[in-house]
């Protein structure tokens, strides 16, 4: 009897061992992602090169790692989760080391790049190798654990990079992934090899297309004057593309072949409402962080330290509220509780909005620090149940491609939202000052917000 116990305990000991590694991947790529929002005006200063390189080394992360999930996913069910994730993570280590190691932005823009193709290998495993290890309520305990990881993880990169980049240097803030990868690495054996009992096929022309359509929109916002003579020809293009993207969707699904899409997920309006609620959303978070960023840094003049505290309230308030939601909330009110995110984020932008009306130049704005835990708390109270209600009505054998989807989606709003806010941002910069480009940038966030909140109605109807 007490061999018996024995192995139950190594067991469960192995398990949750092999759950720390998939969390520590998980963990690696938003701190990369937080950390490099807050040096990118320190690595910009020190390679030099258009300022719109501020913008891509956030956006060259993001564009591929959005474009890829849907296929990363489909990898690891063709090859086995296990496998594609350890190609994932020897890639991610590499890239990392390559950005440290950049002679040049251009360099950097392209390891960055190579940086988000490999995190679209990791991502998607993580949950398929969680119901490989685990079942019943243990499963439901596992999963669990992803909120708080990725809580603290926003909460540690936007400091952990402004340490390193302050203290150290901005490549310091790349190399800390290289540590991190062979941990991760050095832990694999531990994880179970799983895949799919029948794989789905691989969708090239669709996955090129969709890669074609976002590149061909997003360059043009972020170039701004500096992409050529017809910025808007190439966003028309972009537009056709994606276009031709969901009819080739719909006539693979009809010719009964594999599309990256499954078409029946837009029977139900719901769905493509909280794909736009998304898109909108996440577009004025990510697009936010980057400005105030800005504002600190070449705005105010001070150093990269600055810049990661005065986004320390946003990210702990967001960690606390999100916690407070799925524990509590969420069980007892529902979808509701999205809404009053929404109303607690907009009048956080509303505060800041004011507090920079009312600040001098060159005079740090201490009364920014509430407005944005303010803004961070509705974050919080928003993110968990929209993701509730956005699967709520998905049917089983539509889960993996409506999650896939959705953060798809979400990686693509980011992006767009660096691209709009912070075009935004440096256009009004040499004219009207700092204070009043972050006001702009703010009014459009809360436009989207606006939209966003339609958008959400859609959903629950």
């Amino acid at each position: 009897m007490r061999v018996h116990e024995d192995v139950r305990t190594k067991t469960y000991r192995w398990r949750w061992a092999a759950l720390s590694t998939l969390l520590a991947a998980e963990a690696m790529n938003l701190l990369d992602a937080t950390i490099v929002q807050v040096a990118a005006p320190v690595i910009h200063r020190d390679l030099g090169g258009p300022e719109s390189g501020i913008q891509w080394f956030s956006a060259a992360y993001t564009l591929p790692f959005a474009v890829l999930l849907i296929t990363g996913g489909r990898l690891g069910d063709m090859a086995g989760r296990k496998r594609v994730f350890v190609v994932g993570v020897t890639a991610f280590a590499l890239a990392s080391l390559l950005c440290a190691l950049a002679p040049g932005a251009g360099t950097l823009i392209a390891a960055r790049a190579v940086q988000g193709a490999a995190a679209a290998l990791i991502i998607p495993q993580t949950i398929g190798l969680i119901r490989a290890m685990f079942d019943g309520p243990e499963m439901a305990k596992a999963l669990g654990t992803i909120g708080p990881v990725m809580g603290l993880s926003a909460v540690c990169g936007p400091v952990l990079g402004a340490v390193l980049t302050h203290t150290v240097s901005w490549r310091a803030a790349f190399l800390v992934n290289v540590p991190l990868a062979l941990i991760v690495l050095g832990t694999v054996p531990m994880l179970r090899e799983d895949k799919a009992p029948q794989p789905p096929r691989m969708d090239p022309i669709g996955t090129v297309l969709a890669i074609l359509g976002t590149g061909l929109i997003v360059y043009p916002l972020i170039q701004g004057d500096t992409a050529g003579p017809l910025p808007w020809t190439l966003m028309t293009g972009g537009a056709a593309v994606l276009i031709l993207f969901v009819l080739h969707q719909r006539h693979a699904a009809r010719r009964g072949l594999s599309p990256l899409i499954e078409p029946s997920l837009f029977r139900d309006r719901g769905f493509p409402a909280a794909l736009a609620t998304s898109t909108l959303f996440f577009a004025a978070m990510n697009g936010l962080m980057v400005v105030i960023v800005l504002q600190v840094q070449l705005g105010l003049g001070r150093g990269v330290l600055s810049a990661g505290l005065t986004l320390l309230p946003w990210s702990c308030a967001l960690a606390l509220s999100s916690w407070f939601a799925g524990t509590s909330l969420v069980p007892r009110y529902g979808s509701r509780v999205m809404f009053a995110g929404l109303g607690c984020l907009l009048a956080g932008l509303l505060a800041a909005i004011a507090v920079y009306h009312s600040s001098g130049p060159g005079t740090y704005p201490w009364p920014l620090l509430p407005a944005l835990a303010v803004a961070g708390t509705g974050n919080g109270l928003f993110t968990v149940p929209f993701f509730t209600a956005a699967l709520t009505r998905v049917r089983p054998h539509e889960t993996g491609s409506a999650a896939g989807l959705l953060n798809a989606v979400q990686q693509f709003g980011g992006t767009l939202g660096i691209a709009v806010l912070g075009t935004t941002f440096f256009h009004i910069l040499p004219d009207a000052g700092a204070l009043s480009a972050a006001q702009t940038a703010f009014w459009i966030a809360i436009a989207l917000l606006t939209a966003g909140t339609v958008t959400a109605a859609l959903m629950r109807r």
